[in-house]
């Protein structure tokens, strides 16, 4: 019972202390994958391909020998991994910052949740962001590494955040990594599939909880997700729509340009009351997936006793 036990401990050790603040594992895999790329970028997919299977490579190795630790090595594996509490107290703190009128608060705050640029966001945009944001993450923070925990333990755990620190560093679509990059993306999509829509079925069952839609969450995903960019995001950040009856998507401005996101949801634009609903909301999210993935991880455990 060593993957369960230690999920749930490493879920509790996130909720109570969050991210550590300094000599965080993945910043060090991030510095490290860095260095990496100076030595094997070409401008070309199979470079990319190599870089990808170094790099996540070898945390699966690490992973293979720190699993031997049993339920310890989970619980701080997992705890290692999730950042849904920094993205809940980010996403207040952005309430707080925009209720307030802090304007150039909030736009500081803002790359904490994700890459546009805030320079170009009004209260309404800075809000929208962060909304975004924190539905996606819901997802990449957290679902999806307790997800693949449940599966593979501490390569899971550990494996999964190194494709998505990959994605993050590289899966970009601007000149230097549009085909450098690809196979990070392509890995992190495949990584997510299951987990985004895991999120999304959480999502539609535990929006009534906060008055929110489970009817117009569900239509938002049938209706509004294929039509993102992402197969995963899409799922993620529609059902959060819905579930809000709120709208999300149009003009999205990045550091590479500006995107045209597709409209999801059919609700009014949101503000800053919708972005503390949706902190509420993920955070559901998070505890059903942490009480989803440890049942199924003990039911599996115990088929697979003599």
């Amino acid at each position: 019972m060593s993957t369960p036990l230690g999920l749930a401990l490493g879920f509790a050790l996130d909720r109570a202390l969050g991210d550590p603040r300094r000599w965080h594992p993945v910043a060090g895999f991030g510095t490290g994958a860095a260095a990496l790329e100076r030595v094997t970028y070409r401008d070309g997919r199979v470079a990319g391909v190599v870089h990808e299977v170094v790099a996540v490579g070898s945390v699966l190795a690490l992973g293979r020998w720190l699993g031997r630790g049993g339920w310890p090595a989970v619980a701080l594996a997992t705890w290692t991994v999730l950042g849904g509490t920094s993205l809940a107290r980010t996403g207040r703190r952005m309430a707080d910052a925009l209720e307030s009128g802090d304007i150039e608060g909030a736009r500081a705050l803002l790359p904490a949740l994700c890459g546009r640029d805030p320079a170009y966001l009004d209260a309404d945009g800075l809000a929208r962001a962060a909304l975004e944001s924190i539905a996606e993450n819901t997802s990449d923070a957290t679902v999806a590494p307790l997800f693949w925990g449940a599966v593979a333990g501490v390569p899971g755990l550990l494996g999964y955040r190194a494709v998505n620190t990959m994605d993050a560093m590289i899966g970009y679509r601007n000149a230097r990594h549009r085909r450098f990059g690809w196979a990070a993306a392509r890995v992190d999509d495949l990584a997510n599939l299951l987990p985004a829509r895991l999120t999304g079925a959480l999502t539609v069952a535990l929006a009534p909880l906060l008055g929110g839609s489970a009817a117009g969450a569900l239509a938002a995903w049938r209706r509004d997700a294929r039509a993102h960019p992402s197969p995963n995001a899409g799922v993620a950040e529609a059902t959060a729509a819905g579930a809000l009856g709120i709208r999300l998507g149009g003009p999205t401005r990045y550091a590479h340009g500006t995107e045209l996101r597709p409209v999801l949801g059919d609700g009014r634009s949101p503000e800053v009351a919708d972005l503390r609903r949706a902190v509420v909301l993920s955070e559901l999210v998070q505890l059903g997936a942490v009480v989803v993935v440890g049942a199924l991880s003990t039911i599996s455990q115990r088929r697979e006793r003599p």
